[in-house]
């Protein structure tokens, strides 16, 4: 979401839709108008670049064409992911090591 203002300890957003949200800035503290926040649940947990949130867009927008039985070119929609293995999140690497050595 893209940040209009601030109200408080609360923050007036912008969803992908251009529909106004009010969120909870708590843990982030202070946004500005125009920055971008990941969010989860009616909270910002994030503060992310333009390019990222524009990622994040693309994805949320395929997997909601895709889920009722529509198509997506998925390659645009998860660009980042082309081309690249998957990782592993580094807190998940020593669990993984350890079933893989036995």
């Amino acid at each position: 979401m893209q940040v209009v203002r601030m109200e408080g300890a609360t923050a007036l957003c912008l969803d992908r839709h251009g529909t106004e949200v009010r969120i909870d800035a708590l843990l982030t503290g202070e946004l500005q108008p125009g920055q971008w926040v990941l969010t989860f649940l009616g909270a910002a947990r994030q503060v992310i670049d333009a390019g990222e949130a524009q990622r994040i867009n693309a994805a949320v927008a395929a997997l909601e064409t895709l889920l009722p039985g529509g198509s997506a070119d998925l390659d645009a929609c998860f660009a980042d992911l082309v081309g690249r293995e998957p990782q592993l999140p580094e807190h998940l690497v020593p669990t993984m090591e350890k079933q893989t050595n036995g």
